[in-house]
This record gives structure tokens, sequence and C-alpha cells, in this order.
């Protein structure tokens, strides 16, 4: 297909004007809790054949563009997320990314069969394809909500490692090769894709991050791209070496976020910035491929019914089964079940039989598309008011923030902010009360719009944004003591570790 120039400036207004209009309702999302996708995907509908017109319908086209945003989103998943955050959790996470997978997708196949009366491929499909729980829409919503690290960095990490199992079973059953190999077999390819794209993960990782640490590039500007395309180049030698490219890219990412590299700080900013473009062009884009016209009230009424199988049944017991020789609580199981958002991830899996051609494969995307569009405004909105009713929320946590400057790069050095709630018992404490580790320091305290420089007898008050420099090898602990202090207030002197 060509474009001439007059087609060319309309594709690039309408780009221009959605992409605006897609970034300004990341404010209205940020304060109601709910996931930008859907809002996305609205826009993508209301600008398809039943709105504007604008006709796309080819499969194959969406399938590509749609792995290729899936890959983006996760790099930037791993390059954002902090391994000291995550490292307890991976375990926890890599066991809900596989057995509990594995248990979805068995309890909605059979609730597709036996339930909705779909033939056992499309029930199978359904299954798999709903399995996973989407990294944009969990990376969104989780980061603003405040939790203990165990359950946040179990969600993320399993939202980073369930898409390769997902991917490798929906592409068997499209193809119809699930039926030249036995049961175990399928396990085993699974599992093998899943080691294949972990270790080259990690090779791609360590070994990109000693190259980058020792390269003299002519701008700071380069130093994004090589990270990025060093993510990317982890995921084509996944695919490969037929492994899982989701699984390279996403433990490429969380390597090289966490070794020394110059200017990461630029470097996850610019990651930041592309995958909001490509959840944007995602999320448009699955939208334009629904055909309103086709959703009947028995469509809605599938949806439904599978959802309430997946929300109520499968994920509650695959977070049973995952959790069980865990130390964890009802309410954290009880966070975990509630907790498993499916976003885009579903749509893009559907692209893979649309691609295929199966039979009823159009009438299981109308399905899976209202079931994804219901069940995330059902539960994303809620998840802040799940986690304070059960007791879990943590507000006064401090919060680190990524900072681009290069002193702080060099001295191996973060910053964290700390904003001191109502209820916080650090009102009060003077700066020389904190008794922070040895080299961590408070740089400065922001009261009522007013910098403040403090000095050892300067009072914290409810209401100040306090920022703390602290050594990179010292964050746990200072991050520990300023727990302690909020909780203890002065008497925290006598728990300091």
């Amino acid at each position: 297909m060509s474009f001439d120039a007059d087609q060319l400036d309309t594709f690039v207004l309408i780009g221009a004007a959605v992409t605006l209009v897609a970034i300004l309702a990341v404010r209205v999302s940020s304060r109601t809790g709910l996931p930008t996708l859907l809002v996305y995907l609205l826009m993508g509908v209301v600008m398809g054949e039943s709105g504007f017109g604008i006709q796309f319908e080819d499969a194959s086209v969406s399938h590509a563009l749609g792995f290729a945003a899936l890959a983006l989103i996760l790099a930037e998943g791993g390059l954002t997320t902090a391994w000291h955050e995550v490292r307890s959790s991976m375990r926890l996470g890599a066991t809900l990314a596989i057995l509990g997978v594995a248990i979805t997708v068995a309890v909605v196949a059979l609730a597709g069969h036996y339930v909705l009366d779909l033939d056992w491929q499309l029930a199978v499909l359904l299954g798999a394809v709903t399995a996973p729980t989407d990294a944009a829409a969990v990376f969104s919503v989780l980061r603003v909500v405040p939790l203990p690290r165990r359950l946040t960095g179990a969600l993320e990490s399993e939202s980073g490692l369930n898409d390769a199992p997902t991917v490798v079973l929906v592409t068997l059953i499209s193809t119809g090769a699930v039926h030249e190999h036995p049961l175990w077999m399928v396990g085993g390819i699974v599992l093998y894709e899943l080691a294949a794209g972990t270790v080259i993960g990690l090779v791609i990782g360590f070994g990109g991050g000693w190259v980058m640490r020792r390269a003299a590039l002519p701008s700071s500007g380069l130093y994004p791209l090589a990270v990025l395309a060093l993510t990317f180049l982890a995921y084509g030698l996944g695919a490969a070496v037929h492994g899982s490219g989701f699984a390279a890219v996403y433990v490429a990412a969380l390597v090289l976020g966490n070794v020394e590299l110059p200017h990461r700080g630029a470097t996850r900013s610019f990651a930041e910035g592309l995958a909001w473009l490509a959840q944007i062009g995602l999320f448009v884009m699955l939208g334009l491929l629904l055909s309103p016209g086709r959703i009947t009230w028995d469509t809605v009424g599938l949806a439904l019914v599978a959802g309430l199988v997946l929300t109520f049944v499968a994920r509650p017991l695959s977070v049973l089964a995952s959790t069980a020789f865990e130390r964890m609580g009802w309410r954290d199981r009880a966070f975990l079940s509630w907790a498993g958002l499916r976003g885009a991830v579903p749509v893009v899996l559907m692209t893979i039989p649309l691609a295929e051609g199966v039979p009823g494969s159009e009438r299981l995307f109308d399905i899976v598309f209202v079931m994804v569009v219901v069940y995330t405004l059902l539960t994303a909105p809620t998840l802040p008011l799940l986690a304070r009713w059960l007791g879990i929320a943590r507000p006064t946590d401090p919060r680190a923030l990524d900072l681009e400057a290069a002193p702080l790069e060099r001295l191996a050095a973060d910053l964290l902010q700390i904003a001191i709630t109502p209820g916080s018992r650090m009102h009060g404490v003077e700066v020389s009360e904190l008794r922070l580790p040895h080299g961590a320091s408070v740089s400065l305290i922001v009261r009522d719009g007013q910098a403040i420089v403090p000095e050892r007898r300067t009072v914290l008050r409810r209401g100040d944004d306090v920022l703390v420099v602290t050594p990179r090898a010292d964050r746990e602990a200072t991050e520990r003591r300023l727990r302690q202090v909020s909780r203890h207030g002065r008497l925290a002197r006598w728990n300091a570790s």
C-alpha cells in the first residue's frame, strides 16, 4: 500500500492528535486508578469502521505490531524494576507464571467446553489467551498502589514472565501442532523456551552492561538507544534459537536496569516514553480490529460467564496452588487473586488464531475483547480500596525517584522522596533523630511549596516532602530506618538496626 503526500499529511495529523489525546488521558487514569488501555481501546473503536470509518482488519499485521509493542513494554518494565524489590518475590512470580498459567488454562478450558459449549480447540484457546496477566496494566496500576515489596515484586515478575508460556501454547493450538505432540512434550517445549530465553537474557544483559560501561560514545543520547537495542537483540536471539523472546527481553532489561550504566536515568526515561507510545499504538490498533456490529447479547453473556470463571475460580485456584509453600497470609493471597489484571495481552494473543484462520476465532476475539473491558473496569479501580480494606497498604513507605543527575550515577547513589502523611509519626522528629546509615543524608525539605535546606535541628512536619541521598549499597537499610521512624517516631531510636 502506497501513500501520496496528502495521505501522509492526513496520517501525521491524525496520529499526532490521537497521541496528544492519549497522553492527556493518562492524567485521568492516574487519578481513578483505571488503566489507560480502556481509553485507548475506546479511541480505536471510535476511529474504526463503526465510527470514523477507518478500515483495519489485517490480523497478521496486528500480530507483528502487537508483539513488537509487548516487547517494548516488557523492556521498559525490566529497565525500571529495582532488583532488590523483586529478588525475594522472583520465585513466586515464576511459579505464578508457570503453574498458575497451567491451572488457569485448565479451569477456563473446562468451563469453555462444558459451560459455554465451545469446541475443545476454542475452549483451550480461551484459557490460554486469558491466562497471562498484562505487564502494561500491572506496571501502570500497581506502581501507584502502595503495597509491600513482596506483593508488588511477585505481580510484576509474574506479568513479565507469563507471556512466554502462553505464546508457545497459543501458537501450538492455533497451528494444530499441539495434536502432534503428547502433553508432556508440550510442557517440555514450554519449559525449554522459558529456560533458553532466560539464559539468553542473562548473557545479553551482563555482557551488554560490561560493554556499555567501557564504551565511550560521542553523545549521551546514544546510550539509551544502545540499551534498547540490546534488549531487542535478546528478543531476536531468543526467537532464533526457538526460545522465548519475551522472557529474553524482560530478563535482559531487568539486568541492564540494575547494573551500573552511564546515563541510566536518561535510559529509563527514554524507555518509559517509548513504552507509553507502544501502549497507545497497540491499544488503538486493537480497538480498530473490533467490529462492534458483531457484538451481540450472546457474545456479552459468554464474556461475562468466562470472566466470572477466570476471576472468581481460576485465578484464586492458581494463586492458592502457587503459594502453597509460601509463608503468606490470607490477605496477601486475596489481593494476589484480585490483582490478576488482564489488559491487552489476551487481545494480542487472539491475533495468532485470527492470523492462522482458526474457525470461530473471530467470535472468540469478540468474547475476549468484551471480557477484558468489563473485568478491567471491575478490578483495576478497586485495587487501592481493596489494599486498604485488607490492611496491606503501605502509605508511608519512601518512594524512590529515578534521576538523571550524572554525579549521582558516578557516586552510585539514589535519591529517595518521602511524603510525610498525616498518620506518620515522623511528624515532630528532628533531622538528627533520623539516625540514617553512614553516607545517607537529608538533602532538601519541601514545605508548602518552599525548599528548605535542613540542619540537624530542623523539625519535620506533616505534609513535608523529604529528599534523602543514600549510597546505593545502603538503600535498603536507609528505607528500613525511615519506615521505623515513620511507625515509631522518636522511639525508633531504640529500634535502629
